[in-house]
């Protein structure tokens, strides 16, 4: 019988890809960061740009790794999205957050339209 450990992080699909637990289709990776095609499809280019260490929303946009990741998502939408894209975070439940893993998004490979 395993016996429940309290400090336990909660599950990350995010961690789980890093740790190759779970398969991703990876565009980018080196000691720190990690890209990888979303699963979801509603554009023609959507990629999510993650540090491989788990830190929340707050932490990534607060820590020294954001300009490394910025410069990935740029270099990864000028070559997915020649044509244009954009670069989207999303933080907490009203923000559309789905995920605990601090990540960027990356969309693009059609025009996206105006804002709403």
């Amino acid at each position: 019988m395993e016996v429940p450990t309290l400090n336990k992080p909660p599950y990350c699909v995010f961690c789980e890809i890093i740790n190759g637990a779970e398969p991703a289709r990876i565009r980018y990776i080196d000691n720190d960061i990690i890209a990888i095609v979303n699963k979801l499809t509603w554009v023609p280019v959507m990629l999510l740009v993650m540090p491989k260490q788990h830190l929340t929303q707050i932490e990534l946009w607060t820590s020294g790794i954001m300009e490394r990741m910025g410069t990935t998502a740029v270099n990864l939408g000028a070559m997915y999205a020649p044509n244009g894209f954009r670069i989207l975070s999303n933080f907490g439940y009203d923000g559309l957050q789905s995920q605990n893993h601090g990540h960027i998004h990356v969309i693009g490979g059609t025009y996206l339209g105006h804002y709403a």
